[in-house]
């Protein structure tokens, strides 16, 4: 999805007010002007990634199911936003409801902030009385088991209108799930578990279709660029990164980088006419390719295409989807694995990292484009970007494929400094603390089956996710600051009986 006029994404999210016919024509004019002020307060909101739109007032069954039997039609509209001004009677709900195929977010709140003792009267109590309307909204929502956000209080209080973006921007990454096209060059790692899936499935569940090319297929739109395109993108490299000496024009490996820079044409391009958003590659499947890639990925990565090394399909969805509901953010979002340990008690760390492919977007500093021998892989050494993360607070995800159904795990985490420099680690890396601290997190994600390719993002929150989850009806492991063993695998064990028993319903 493109940029948009919010400054991340196109697409908009629909504001549906409730009401009825008992008030009279003047109360309904009153509910519709004041439910534009919402919207108008909403809309202007910088946390806001998307625009809101207002919809009529609805007040009768088929007003409501016919509206959002559009919503659900409606490729531009990633969720819906109901708030029940007045008593909106909950019958009328049923069937538009029951129809409803996007995000739902029930916001309790109503017009005025303070209530103006002095005047209060029986009009006002007709006209203001959300407070009742919702309840009864939210009464057949659960009859129904509805999925939905709810969110109370006033528009004016900048955590309800925060909230109401992280619920949009996990909105956004649904929509983006459910259109987005993979391609896969080549096969997984051979004997590998957790980077194999079900595609049938992932695209039941979560819309992205999955399907794979033969890698020569790419080399043939490689071999294809022209050497003038080659020459305009090694001089942009020159411009944003601190180059290698011997990688420079004239020097012994300048070859090197130029084939860099036409597998970041050719593949650039086979992934714009094909209309993917995100990508795999594996090391023991390269056909005709020279070099692995690792500079052209780092660099598509960064524009906003997900990837997975090794063929891992999971993890390019996942990054796809969340550099989606970043966009606009501070911090950066890249494809991680949990690499080796630092394990001096008190001092624990993880160090991730990749064999080339980490995101430039969570670099600390201008990176460094230089060339160094990989061990895997039987082809010429590769070029690639080599930085530090940016410290700060972030969430590590992966996908898991359980065989019934997925898990989304996560953990937050805290990326810091390492605590000497790497002069001999020749790829990009973060360090991390994890919560609650590397015991419990190593513990926790093994009891959970949590993947060891993940996505690492410092923009977005534990919340986002939470939100995405809801949406795609996915289980989430959360392991946080509060996360002990005991409590954890008694959440395991209940999970595996809800969605067991979910799956009936």
């Amino acid at each position: 999805m493109s940029t948009g006029q919010h400054g991340t994404q196109q697409g908009r999210i629909w504001f549906l007010t409730g009401s009825q016919h008992l008030y009279g024509p003047e109360v309904l004019d009153q509910v519709a002007a004041q439910s534009g002020q919402i919207v108008a307060a909403l809309d202007a909101s910088p946390e806001l990634p998307v625009p809101v739109v207002a919809k009529p007032v609805l007040t009768g069954t088929d007003a409501i199911r016919r509206t959002l039997q559009e919503a659900s039609a409606d490729d531009s509209c990633l969720g819906v936003i109901a708030w029940m001004h007045t008593f909106s009677p909950a019958k009328m709900w049923i069937t538009g409801l029951d129809a409803l195929r996007k995000p739902l977010l029930h916001l309790h709140t109503q017009a005025n902030q303070a209530l103006p003792w002095a005047e209060i009267d029986m009009d006002f109590m007709n006209l203001n009385q959300a407070a009742h309307g919702d309840r009864e909204f939210a009464a057949v929502q659960t009859r129904m088991g509805v999925v939905r956000k709810t969110i109370a209080g006033h528009v004016a209080d900048p955590e309800v209108a925060r909230r109401v973006g992280v619920w949009a921007r996990a909105a956004i990454g649904r929509a983006e799930m459910s259109t987005m096209k993979l391609a896969r060059f080549g096969d997984n790692m051979r004997n590998v578990a957790v980077t194999e899936g079900d595609k049938v499935e992932a695209e039941r569940r979560f819309g992205v279709s999955v399907n794979t090319w033969g890698v020569n297929d790419l080399v043939a739109v490689v071999d294809q660029v022209a050497d003038a395109d080659v020459d305009a993108l090694v001089a942009e490299y020159a411009d944003s990164y601190v180059v290698a000496p011997e990688l420079l024009p004239g020097a012994e490996r300048h070859d090197s980088l130029r084939y860099g820079a036409r597998i970041e044409l050719g593949l650039r391009s086979f992934l714009t006419e094909g209309g993917f958003g995100a990508f795999t590659t594996n090391f023991e499947d390269l056909g005709g390719l020279r070099q692995l890639p690792g500079l052209a990925v780092q660099r598509l990565m960064a524009d906003g295409y997900g990837f997975g090394g090794e063929g891992d399909w999971k993890t390019a969805v996942l990054g796809r989807t969340l550099k989606t509901m970043a966009a606009g953010l501070p911090g950066g979002t890249s494809f991680m694995e949990d690499y080796t340990y630092h394990l001096v008690p008190g001092e624990e760390l993880i160090l991730g990292a990749h064999m080339l492919e980490v995101c430039p977007s969570i670099a600390v500093a201008r990176p460094s484009l230089e060339i160094h021998p990989l061990s895997i892989g039987d082809r010429e050494d590769p070029v690639r970007l080599v930085f530090d993360a940016t410290p700060g607070p972030a969430v590590v995800l992966g996908l898991a494929d359980l065989g019934e159904r997925f898990r989304f795990v996560a953990n937050e985490v805290e990326v810091v400094a390492p605590d000497e420099p790497l002069p001999n680690l020749p790829v990009a890396r973060a360090v991390w603390r994890p919560a609650p601290n590397l015991r419990t997190s190593t513990e926790a994600w093994l009891m959970a089956g949590g993947p060891h390719h993940t996505v690492l993002s410092s923009a977005l929150t534990s919340e986002h996710l939470e939100d995405l989850a809801e949406m795609t009806r996915t289980e989430l492991v959360l392991v946080d600051a509060s996360t002990t063993i005991r409590s954890l695998r008694k959440e395991l064990r209940w999970n595996a009986a809800y969605h067991r028993l979910a799956q009936g319903f």
